[in-house]
């Protein structure tokens, strides 16, 4: 038991060793800001969409309103 807990124990170092050379090299640093860089994008994106969506509903509220406020039709 004591045997596999340290071969997990070694794994476990060579590949945060392994990580931290690769997370050093300016391809991965590039990769990684422009994957933030589409996440900060698609933030933007859903904002703008539930915005319109809130205004279309602002919109149709205030349309039921003013139906409800002018009586029924004759």
């Amino acid at each position: 038991m004591l045997d596999n807990k340290l071969l997990v124990f070694g794994l476990g170092v060579v590949a945060g060793a392994a990580f931290i050379s690769v997370a050093k090299t300016p391809a991965f640093k590039k990769a990684c800001a422009s994957l933030v860089g589409k996440g900060l994008q698609l933030k933007d994106d859903a904002a703008a969409f539930a915005e319109a969506v809130k205004e279309d509903a602002q919109d149709i509220v205030a349309e039921a309103n003013y139906n409800a406020k002018k009586g029924p039709k004759a």
